[in-house]
């Protein structure tokens, strides 16, 4: 196996083969890049990845974080890679070339960065970097562009994204920092903020913060709130640092996981001197931070692939080399010679789960990411739309899905290591640990799936949702085609048809004032959603490799590639996607007992 991070050879496949994204070569906006240079980016990033940024995951995770007299300082050993991710441009990789970046399609960008993304921690820092200066880009004046974007986007400045507060999480509208206004039409701010991630750091010499605050004034819920880039140091008309800014970092969290990560909770204003200047229009913070947020959460779905991707390689290795018991059909000889476990029924069951989850939710992320390449590159309004209405439906499965599909990947994984997967002298217990975090930040999972039920299912009356149900309709008649996959188009059918029926019957409810059903369900539907998506991605793989495989082969290795992409779309659709069956039923009974159940009915 080449190496234990990412399988370049599914990587190149979805890119190549399934997406063709090397078809954006010949729009203008992309007519500089070629396949071969998209190929040179993510072996560029293997090695990157291989070399530098995979070492530190353990040594980063025992090290942690520290703070001594206001400053934190990260794990000596994330130093060089952070230098040289910069110095390789990869944190700028999706700006334009009109403001330092390279303008290189997000596709490509996602597949990338998933090489990195298994080492959250380091990728903390230059990763909320890139969001914030994104804000600027889109909502900045010009001289904000000016004083802070290009140090950003060169990695020598860092960025946040400051919204939690101890009360006020997922209740963003009940946030208590204020803004005051100045004289000048700059404010001073007040408040306290927790669960910042990468909130302060000795790898670069200055951190702009986006801040959530309410202006003085300005009424309560999310209507009054308002964004403010605050920066650690004042930036002087020259460009040099000024003063230390009036807040301090009062701890990093004690967290389960990624520790190399500087969770910080953080005091603003304490002497009354906070400087902070407004990003974009008052009381148009919400509108600013979801630009921000789900480009979060696009992120947070590819650090789910990632750690699923890493988790299920690792065990794959182990149960290749792990000699333990003899073959099933020896199992009454007491002589029989000792196999490796990938050889027992169980141990190929969890491989193969694993493989088939991990990989529909690397090409549920690179779809995502191809959308926006294909609305970037629309040639009409009605396409751009189209395009980025799928976005707007499948971000909360992307986040949510992968999110969680993916902790169980980790799961597994130990539990493929058996006894020895529980300690830390081995890697999986630490893939687990970092990837739990991804289904609480950026919007809890379970408001991801209130988003995806009460909003974007209706969205554009419904046309996005009907558009990707158009599209899964498009590969189930492409692989009817397919004789040896006509049983699981069927299937694929099946599913969507009962989707799409589920959906009407939550807008049924929803006419006869039954909204509880469609709320309290959210969750299992969008997990039901979920599973359709990722076969629906599964069988558009299928054909493909179906048609390469009646086609002209590359040899050994390749026929297994395809024969192991057909039989993992297979597995998936015969032993996952009926899952739903059992979702289906239980929403549709209409069952409350969520709701009918006394406080005290939970615990005496």
């Amino acid at each position: 196996m080449a190496n234990l991070i990412v399988d370049e050879k599914d990587q190149r496949f979805l890119l190549n083969e399934v997406l063709e994204v090397e078809g954006l070569c010949e729009t203008e906006q992309y007519a500089d890049f070629s396949k071969e240079m998209f190929d040179m980016i993510l072996t560029e990033a293997q090695k990157l990845a291989e070399n530098e940024i995979f070492p530190t995951l353990v040594e980063s995770d025992r090290v942690g974080c520290k703070l001594e007299d206001g400053q934190v300082y990260v794990p000596e050993c994330f130093r060089t890679p952070y230098k040289l991710f910069c110095e390789g441009g990869w944190n700028a990789m999706s700006f334009s070339p009109e403001v330092g970046g390279q303008g290189i399609p997000l596709s490509v960008r996602t597949a990338a960065h998933e090489w990195f993304s298994h080492n959250f921690s380091f990728m903390a820092y230059p990763g909320t970097a890139e969001g914030a200066a994104h804000l600027i880009e889109v909502y900045g004046t010009e001289e904000q562009k000016t004083k802070y974007m290009e140090k950003m986007i060169a990695g020598e400045w860092g960025g946040t994204m400051v919204l939690t507060e101890p009360g006020a999480g997922s209740d963003v509208g009940n946030l208590s920092t204020k803004a005051v206004r100045q004289e000048d039409g700059t404010y001073l701010i007040q408040g306290s903020k927790i669960f910042i991630t990468a909130g302060d750091s000795d790898l670069v010499d200055n951190i702009i913060h986006p801040v959530l605050a309410r202006i003085e004034g300005h009424p309560m819920g999310t209507k009054g709130i308002s964004i403010f880039l605050v920066p650690k140091y004042l930036v002087n008309d020259d460009g040099s640092l000024g003063r230390r800014n009036d807040f301090e970092i009062a701890k990093i969290e004690e967290k389960m996981g990624i520790h190399g990560s500087a969770t910080c909770a953080m005091n603003f204003g304490d002497n009354g001197d906070c400087y902070a200047e407004l990003l974009g229009e008052e009381m148009q913070g919400m509108k600013v931070m979801f630009q921000m947020m789900n480009e979060a959460r696009i992120g947070v779905g590819l650090q789910g692939f990632a750690s699923a991707s890493i988790a299920y390689l690792h065990a794959l290795q182990y149960a290749k080399e792990r000699m333990q018991g003899s073959s099933i059909m020896e199992f009454k000889n007491p002589d029989a010679p000792r196999v490796p476990i990938i050889e027992h029924p169980d141990v190929r069951r969890m491989l193969l789960w694993m493989k088939s989850n991990t990989e529909s939710m690397r090409a549920m992320g690179y779809y995502c990411a191809y959308l926006f390449d294909l609305a970037h590159t629309a040639g009409n309004d009605d396409d751009r739309e189209k395009w980025l209405g799928l976005t707007e439906v499948l971000t909360p499965i992307l986040k949510a899905y992968c999110s969680d599909v993916a902790f169980r990947v980790t799961e597994t994984a130990i539990q493929v290591y058996g006894g020895y997967g529980f300690c830390s002298e081995y890697p999986v217990e630490q893939f687990l640990r970092d990837e739990k975090i991804a289904s609480l930040y950026e919007g809890a999972n379970g408001i991801q799936a209130m988003d995806l039920v009460a909003r974007k299912l209706g969205m554009n009356k419904g046309a996005h949702f009907m558009n990707l149900l158009g599209e899964m309709n498009n590969t189930v008649a492409k692989a009817k085609g397919v004789e040896s996959l006509k049983d699981l188009a069927e299937d694929v059918e099946g599913a969507i048809g009962a989707l799409a029926d589920m959906a009407m019957f939550f807008a049924k409810c929803g006419k006869e004032g039954k909204f509880l059903v469609p709320l309290g369900n959210s969750y299992p539907f969008l997990m039901m959603m979920g599973k359709v998506v990722s076969a629906w991605l599964l069988l558009w793989e299928a054909v493909v490799a179906a048609e390469k495989l009646d086609g002209d082969g590359d040899g050994a290795s390749d026929t297994a590639f395809y024969q192991g992409k057909v039989a993992g779309a297979r597995y998936f659709i015969k032993h996952v996607l009926p899952e739903i069956d059992g979702t289906i039923r239980a929403i549709k009974s209409e069952d409350m007992t969520i709701m009918e159940i006394p406080d005290e009915g939970f615990a005496s």
